[in-house]
């Protein structure tokens, strides 16, 4: 009887080189950088067509849960679950999480990691590969994924290629390499013994367990721990905050597959790219007579092999080559394409002089909905609001603050203290400083408003929760 396999969609990175489009709120595998949908839709979509394939499970930062939950409702994906962590440690701990929920469902579950954010062009290709991956996995080997390289790239670690496997396109992993100098990926491609590390896995959860408790026992205990010791919330599971934060942090490469007797590489010619820089996405994706890629509202002249993407206003380049212009409504990153990979330095950066700009856009997500700095001043702020049909925010209060509301589109629900009133279109209401209150959608139609603030202290922190449908703190 065929083995089922079970899809893991890792989605816990940050994706800081992608700044200012990707934020710590907004990762990039939450954005549709490549095509209509985003990065972790692409992920999940091209998955159909396997033979013997399951629903997905996402393991993912509890801050992201809403927005991720949301965009597989988007494209009809029911996931088997989707797993909170309460901090990042790594893909090791992530897929043995994995592992120990399905393994209880399924003892002959095979899984196959995914990253939420990588690019694979040839779905036919990855397809193929993955059916090769099964072969290996049957035979009892865990299995790696290696990008069949096109250039000496220090960006990616490397797979030795070992001896074939009988019968299958696969190898013995014969050694892994960390990121390497210029000279030795040089050296690397001119052999042709050597594969892009993709960070895709394939195995039997109960052999990565048990390889798992043969070489790094203290990580598969406190995995276990973590996940008794977790609980329902809503429809994902929150792993116990303790447990996961005491447990080592590691990669699936350095906590097994370096170590494991029975590790395999598949080569695969896929179309892969992990996207990790500007200068990445500038080179996969279509590009102009000049060797430009645009997006949004952009104008050239007599500019070349550049990537200029405007998201909130006109952006117009003159005579320049070879550069990185983003726009978004509250940063414009500009860089040599040759300095794409420092763009994290920017983001160090915010982080240390205190600033948001790293964590958030001005249009800030929430499960209700969404709101958006629009003007703010000593004493006031003025914010956009979209709440979806059916939700509510919470029954909250404020120390510091009153509230302006009005209307602009749909009808709202509005709790304040004792009363509960609609208000519509081009109808406004006050809430005072103090008062509980609630605003919930009870239409068919997006709720939008325009909140006007106003106090000693406008701080998102200044929200005293009594009840939330959503069950945040």
């Amino acid at each position: 009887m065929p083995m089922t396999l079970y899809p893991v969609i890792l989605s816990g990175g940050s994706g800081t080189r992608l700044w200012p489009l990707s934020r710590a709120a907004l990762p990039k595998q939450l954005l549709p950088l490549v095509s209509q949908h985003s990065m972790l839709q692409e992920t999940v979509l091209r998955l159909a067509g396997l033979p013997g394939v399951s629903q997905p499970l996402v393991v993912c930062n509890h801050e992201h849960r809403f927005l991720i939950a949301e965009q597989l409702r988007e494209i009809g994906i029911e996931p088997k679950g989707i797993f909170l962590e309460p901090t990042g440690r790594n893909t090791a701990p992530a897929a043995a999480v994995a592992a120990l929920v399905l393994v209880r469902e399924d003892p002959e579950a095979v899984l196959f990691l995914l990253p939420a954010d990588h690019l694979i062009r040839d779905v036919a290709a990855f397809h193929k590969a993955v059916k090769e991956g099964m072969q290996a996995a049957e035979r009892g080997h865990l299995v790696t994924f290696g990008i069949v390289p096109d250039s000496p790239h220090t960006g990616y670690g490397y797979i030795r290629l070992g001896e074939s496997l009988a019968g299958i396109a696969a190898h013995k992993a014969a050694r892994f390499v960390e990121k390497p100098d210029r000279e030795t990926a040089e050296r690397f491609m001119d052999s042709g013994e050597y594969l892009w590390n993709s960070g895709m896995f394939l195995f039997s959860a109960r052999q990565y367990l048990d390889e798992l408790a043969a070489s790094r026992p203290e990580m598969l205990a406190a995995c276990e721990r973590a996940l008794q010791g977790g609980n329902k919330d809503l429809d994902f599971y929150r792993l116990d905050k303790a447990a996961f934060e005491a447990c080592p942090a590691d990669s699936i490469d350095y906590a097994v597959m370096e170590r494991t007797a029975q590790g395999a590489v598949v080569p695969a010619a896929i179309g892969w790219d992990d996207i990790g820089a500007w200068a990445s996405l500038w080179a996969v994706a279509d590009k102009d007579a000049a060797g430009n890629v645009v997006r949004g509202d952009v104008w050239l002249d007599a500019a070349a092999n550049s990537y200029v993407r405007a998201e909130s206003r006109m952006v117009a380049a003159l005579g320049v080559r070879d550069l990185i212009i983003v726009e978004t409504a509250d940063a414009v990153l500009v860089a040599d394409k040759a300095h794409a990979q420092d763009v994290k330095k920017v983001v160090e950066y915010l982080k240390n002089n205190g600033r948001s700009e790293h964590e958030f856009h001005t249009r800030v997500f929430r499960p209700w909905g969404w709101y958006e700095g629009v003007d703010e001043g000593e004493r006031f702020q003025v914010k956009r609001i979209a709440v979806k049909p059916g939700a509510a925010l919470s029954l909250q209060m404020h120390h510091h603050r009153a509230e302006h509301w009005i209307v602009v589109k749909g009808t709202a629900k509005v709790t304040r203290d004792e009363e509960t009133f609609l208000v519509s279109e081009n109808e406004s209401t006050f809430i005072p400083l103090g008062t509980r209150h609630r605003l919930e959608n009870p239409g068919k139609v997006v709720l939008e408003m325009i909140e006007v603030q106003s106090g000693s202290y406008l701080g998102e922190d200044d929200i005293v929760r009594f009840e939330d449908v959503y069950r945040r703190e």
